[in-house]
């Protein structure tokens, strides 16, 4: 009875004591409406901005009857903007958000519609598989229906300033010297390497800078390619799930999830990729020593695979209103295969009788790799005000192991050679950019970058004993190399406008310490440089949707690593190579103008550019004795391009889309290859034919054509090549799931021919791909909504990437 007392008497006390008030919640509420129609318009994107930064802090899709409702958010003055594909933008602006006011109700905000009537059924503009922005490119991958189940490779296909030969490798305006970016960091991987590890379903967009500002790093002699990788937008979880396969063992998929809130946004990506194009080889070389010509003639099968998986996870963290904290790790592996089976006829002349045997060549090249980043950005008061600072660093092993062996008619060993090369790299970066608007128009930009990188090689050879049936190490061609460097860069860059006419202009120098070892040889090549990197970028707005642009840039090519190896190391048993520690840096100065026009929907562009390389940097072949050539790099000169691209986007009618792209480009190089002096040339064009057909409401058909032009080197020339790639693309499930047929290469045009030839040599190679290649492309996405619903009421096609979700 006691208790019973106790207990009443506390809960009356409690029940007498005042209880805090609980703040309101804030709320921003409204209407989305089609101002023709005077209907709601269905899942259109809300974005709410703070007013004084610009920066978004929350968002959501209008429900069935347009309204909308924006919450968990703190007091404050903001901007609601409301977009929806086939209709203007519209904001409203400076909605303040106090504790005594704490919900807004913006009413009916009215879309206007953006597409064109015809015969009483609204056509949306789909977008531009290829668009053209003031300082780059950038590709929908989204619309590359004939790359769905292939990498970013396969992507860079079809866009303009890019050439992908038959086995695979990227070039960039003529040039395979370029950097890659992944959202806009330093890829782990170099080049075309880490362009094939990244699954053309994870990517939204490519974007091709051949003319980067002083921002970027001045590396590569073509400019950069930055892979922009999927992300969601819309709050709560969503994702995505590819899997894709084909004949002949091609097979590979994605995975990528995201959990989005006011505060955070976490993410987690798995991807793997398995190809493998068998092919055939045809080749002969013939050498010259004295009064001897020697001369190996080959055929046979020879195949290639590609292997790669990742796992990526990351987090962005809003701490407050002006800071957010970023991390992302990404780890994976790589691999490269190449297996051979050639018969080989081998003579010499003069002489008498011909010798006939098998080569079996095996070529593994691969490895772990790994990233992490650290990111913090900072908002001042002031609207485009900020401060962002960045560290990362990347582990990439490598493993190489080649190996060749010589088999008489009776498929008995005659001699063999394996060379590996081991070694791991791990380059750490850390950068500070800070932006201050010094008005409505003008911007003050600058930075400092720091890159500090170590890596160790380790090169050994051996032969087959034929006694003993091993392979042996031979020590006299075996090294260890010790790689460091350390660049330091600071930049600064001033934007301004000044009515219609807009210009950037900047400033990069970048000192560079780097050292070259050979232990245990007593051999260092040492630099330390001061390079210095003005840009410029021009812009002038004319009427009609007309604008014209100008820029100028001065980059670098650095030396790789094993240029500088003053060692012998053994190829095959044909090729051997040697490094170069002389070899000097290529300075690339850049010029480009271009202008562009729309009419209506349509886009035509057409660029001109100019490039001067000095200390020209060549792969040089020469005769090591008979039968073996000689690969080493040297400085030859200086080569110039000077070119055109053209770019025409356009709807031939509302159910065919045309992209035409071209380019043309003289391109001359001279210079001095061992102690001789040369001059070539070559006029060279390219051209891309997309065409996109509308089906159905559901459906689309791609039919592309490709050719690249012959074009010339210091010793070699490629001949040209025609490719057609052909998908259909089906959606099911209310646009949830995308089914996608594609034949690559489908009357089997495409291969790769080179003919080098030099003082007492000559070769002429010629190497086919498996064609055609089929494969199926199955996309599901996960918490998506109705696209098909959206395409009634926009009157269009969305997208089809998953940026919209």
């Amino acid at each position: 009875m006691k208790l019973k007392t106790l207990l009443f008497f506390i809960v009356t006390g409690l029940c007498a004591v005042e209880t805090p008030a609980q703040p309101p919640p804030m709320m921003i509420t409204g209407t989305v409406v089609d101002t023709l129609q005077n209907t709601p318009v269905e899942y259109a994107n809300v974005v709410l901005d703070d007013a004084e930064t610009g920066k978004q802090i929350t968002g959501t899709v209008t429900q069935a009857d347009g309204t909308f409702k924006l919450t968990r958010f703190r007091p404050g003055l903001y901007n609601v903007e409301v977009d929806f594909i086939g209709y203007h933008k519209q904001t409203i602006e400076d909605i303040r958000i106090t504790p005594d006011n704490p919900v807004a109700d913006v009413g009916t905000i009215p879309l206007k519609q953006a597409v064109l009537m015809m015969e009483g059924v609204e056509a949306a503009a789909e977008k531009a598989a290829v668009e053209y922005k003031i300082d780059k490119k950038v590709v929908n991958v989204s619309k590359q229906y004939t790359a769905a189940s292939g990498t970013a490779v396969d992507v860079l296909e079809n866009v303009p300033s890019v050439k992908v030969d038959i086995e695979g490798n990227v070039s960039l305006r003529g040039s395979g010297s370029f950097q890659v970016l992944i959202d806009g960091r330093p890829s782990v991987l170099d080049g075309t390497d880490a362009l094939r590890q990244l699954p053309a379903s994870s990517i939204e967009k490519i974007e091709i800078i051949t003319n980067p500002s002083a921002k970027y790093d001045p590396d590569g002699t073509a400019g950069i390619i930055n892979v922009i990788t999927k992300k969601q937008k819309r709050s709560g979880f969503n994702g995505m799930v590819n899997v894709n396969g084909g004949v002949n063992d091609k097979y590979g998929g994605d995975v990528l999830l995201n959990y989005r809130n006011a505060n955070y946004n976490v993410f987690l990506g798995l991807d793997y990729n398995h190809r493998f194009f068998p092919g055939t080889s045809d080749e002969i070389n013939r050498t010259t020593l004295g009064d001897t010509t020697f001369v190996v003639a080959s055929d046979g099968d020879r195949e290639r695979a590609f292997t790669g998986y990742s796992i990526r996870t990351g987090f962005e963290w809003n701490i407050t209103d002006q800071d957010m904290l970023g991390a992302s790790v990404r780890w994976g592996s790589r691999g490269f295969e190449m297996n051979s089976e050639l018969a080989f006829e081998e003579w010499h002349v003069p002489g008498m009788g011909t010798t006939s045997y098998l080569s079996l060549g095996e070529y593994r090249r691969g490895g772990q790799f790994g990233s992490a980043q650290l990111n913090y950005q900072h908002d001042f008061a002031q609207k485009g005000h900020k401060l962002v600072a960045e560290l990362s660093y990347r582990l990439r092993e490598s493993d190489d192991t080649s190996t060749d062996e010589l088999h008489n008619m009776q498929n008995e060993i005659q001699s063999g050679r394996k060379s590996t090369e081991k070694g791991p790299g791990s380059p750490l970066r850390a950068k500070v950019d800070y932006t201050l608007p010094l008005n409505e128009s003008a911007t003050f930009e600058a930075g400092y970058q720091s890159r500090l990188g170590r890596s160790t090689d380790e090169n050994e050879f051996f032969r087959y004993n034929s006694q003993t049936g091993a392979y042996d190490l031979q020590s006299e061609f075996s090294y260890t190399t010790e790689y460091r460097r350390s660049i330091q860069a600071l930049y600064a860059m001033y934007s301004d406008e000044l009515g219609s006419f807009g210009f950037q202009t900047g400033l990069r120098t970048e000192y560079t310490g780097r050292s070259v070892e050979l232990v245990d040889q007593d051999q260092t090549a040492s630099l330390n440089r001061w390079d210095v990197f003005p840009t410029l970028h021009t812009s002038l707005q004319l009427p009609n949707e007309q604008q014209m642009m100008a820029s100028y840039t001065r980059r670098i090519e650095r030396p790789r690593g094993y240029y500088f190896e003053p060692f012998i190391t053994w190829m095959d048993a044909y090729n051997v190579r040697r490094g170069n520690p002389d070899i000097k840096p290529e300075y690339i100065d850049s010029y480009e103008a271009g202008y562009q026009r729309r009419l209506g929907k349509n886009l035509f562009s057409l660029e001109g550019y100019y490039r001067i390389t000095n200390n020209k940097v060549e792969r040089v072949r020469s005769v090591y004795r008979d039968n073996v050539m000689l690969h080493t790099v040297d400085n030859v000169g200086k080569d110039t391009m000077f070119g055109a691209e053209l770019m025409l986007n356009m709807d031939a009618f509302k159910w065919w889309n045309i992209n035409l792209m071209g380019n043309l480009f003289d391109y001359q190089v001279e210079g001095v290859i061992q102690g001789e002096p040369f001059s070539r040339s070559s006029f060279n064009w390219d051209t891309r034919f997309n065409n996109t057909f509308k089906l159905m409401q559901s459906t689309r058909f791609q039919f592309n054509l490709s050719y690249n032009s012959p074009s010339v080197s210091a010793q070699g020339k490629r001949e040209g090549f025609f490719m057609t790639n052909v998908a259909l693309r089906q959606s099911f499930l209310d646009d949830k799931l995308e089914a996608i047929l594609q034949v690559r290469d489908l009357f089997a045009t495409a291969e790769f021919e080179f003919t080098s030839e030099g003082r007492d040599f000559y070769t002429h190679t010629v190497f086919t791909r498996e064609a055609p290649v089929y494969t199926i492309t199955l996309n599901y996405y996960i918490n998506n909504y109705n696209r098909q619903r959206q395409q009634q009421r926009s009157g269009g096609d969305m997208d089809e990437g998953f940026e919209e979700m």
